[in-house]
């Protein structure tokens, strides 16, 4: 799968495009602005990129008006077919979030449910009583998602709702050319309809891929044969800034062990989920770690641990954005063009490195050196073992352990390390060595 060993780019288009938070109706070729970035991203090396949402919409998106019409506000299908194309031309694949636990009240669906009631032929797509009410006065009562009546939920045991999606599905692949499909709230889906999505999508071939957005829980429950190749690794995220914030590697790496590692019970070992160190929805890396020297620290270990690495637009130049209440819009601003400085570059070679490393994309996980300011972990495959060294700490430290011993050459650097029994790390480092 090629996924496994690509390096994703986010983009929340309605935010990175600027446009309009609520749906003004004027369509705006905005979104050919992503083909202009395109040589950024691929100099990045990232190979893949995941939008969020696309299509027409109330507002931010999440809340989907039509999955047949690239939001007007972005501009038109065609406008998005260039971009895909532009896209293609430079190597990189194209996932789509696919928004189908809910809708927007402003559904075309929906909307006929709201004027005939009983008579529509759509009443059975949602979860409705006519017995109660909404609190818009709908005249009838409908489930919202978790509680947020704005967002619809679908009846996914309909199967005239399944062949909707599917048929739109269909669409996107044939006039977008695109490459996979991201899951919002993947956790919410039913698993019947997970296992039909996966059989369906599989149609277009063995390469197609699923992730789902997964929060906690047993992710073995919706990644695996026949449901989705991938999920998000938020129980990494939380360890990746707090174990910088509390100086204390151990979480990181307990969580690291307890999925990858070699023991019987470490539950994720040979699966490549997606790993992240913010998003669309989190509070951007620069802003949540206390000592921003670590923010290099943080994207060294992203890209030498297991999993599917994704970078969110902005943040490879430690761009800032808290999250507040009711309002994300400060965590996906519109930048009228790349702002690359040293962080970017550092980033750069963190992804080639990466990329060229059968270890770091496939390999087993091991933990070697644990220390509170300190992290070492052996990465290794057929073709190559691989030793991940952090120091977090503002002075220099002796790692001690018996797999530090030979020859290694220094990815980052070129140098050539050699060990007996000993690693030396300056303050602040990462390196990664291949034996």
């Amino acid at each position: 799968m090629w996924a496994f060993e690509s390096v994703f780019y986010q983009i929340y288009p309605i935010g990175f495009c600027g446009a309009p938070r609520v749906n003004d109706g004027i369509t705006v070729p905005r979104i050919r602005k992503v083909a202009d970035w395109a040589e950024h991203i691929a100099r990045l090396g990232c190979n893949a990129v995941y939008f969020s949402p696309i299509f027409e919409s109330d507002s931010h998106g999440y809340d989907t008006r039509d999955f047949r019409k690239v939001d007007c506000r972005l501009g038109t299908n065609a406008d998005f077919a260039a971009v895909c194309e532009t896209l293609h031309e430079h190597g990189i694949k194209v996932v789509l979030d696919g928004v189908f636990n809910h809708v927007g009240r402003g559904f075309w669906a929906f909307k006929d449910v709201q004027e005939k009631k009983w008579d529509s032929p759509y009443k059975d797509w949602f979860h409705i009583s006519f017995e109660g009410n909404s609190n818009y006065n709908d005249g009838f009562w409908y489930e919202g998602w978790e509680g947020h009546y704005e967002l619809v939920k679908l009846n996914l045991r309909n199967p005239d709702v399944v062949h909707h999606l599917f048929d739109c599905i269909r669409l996107w692949k044939e006039e977008f050319g695109i490459d996979g499909l991201r899951l919002d709230v993947a956790y919410c889906l039913d698993k019947d309809f997970l296992r039909q999505l996966r059989a369906f999508c599989d149609s277009f071939g063995s390469d197609f891929f699923l992730v789902g957005e997964l929060l906690h829980g047993d992710y073995n429950q919706f990644v695996g044969d026949g449901l989705l190749h991938s999920c998000t690794n938020y129980e990494c995220y939380k360890g990746l800034y707090s174990s910088f914030n509390s100086m204390n590697m151990f979480e990181i790496a307990h969580s690291l062990h307890r999925q990858f590692g070699s023991d019987q019970w470490c539950i994720y070992r040979g699966k490549h989920l997606m790993t992240f160190v913010d998003n669309h929805d989190v509070t951007r890396l620069a802003s949540i770690l206390t000592n921003k020297k670590h923010i290099p620290l943080a994207y060294g270990l992203l890209m030498g641990m297991p999993g599917i690495p994704c970078l969110y637009y902005g943040s490879e130049w430690a761009e800032q954005g808290e999250k507040a209440p009711d309002n994300d819009y400060a965590l996906r601003p519109c930048f009228e063009e790349p702002k690359p400085n040293e962080l970017t570059e550092f980033i750069k070679k963190l992804i080639r490195v990466r990329q060229e490393s059968d270890a770091l994309c496939n390999g087993a996980y091991k933990n070697v050196v644990i220390q509170n300011h300190q992290l070492v972990f052996e990465r290794c495959s057929e073709k190559e073992r691989v030793i991940v060294a952090i120091n977090a700490a503002d002075y220099p430290y002796t790692a001690n352990a018996g797999e530090l011993n030979g020859t290694a050459a220094d990815l980052l650097t070129g140098e050539t390390v050699t060990m007996n029994g000993q690693l030396e790390l300056k303050p602040y480092s990462v390196q990664y060595l291949k034996f």
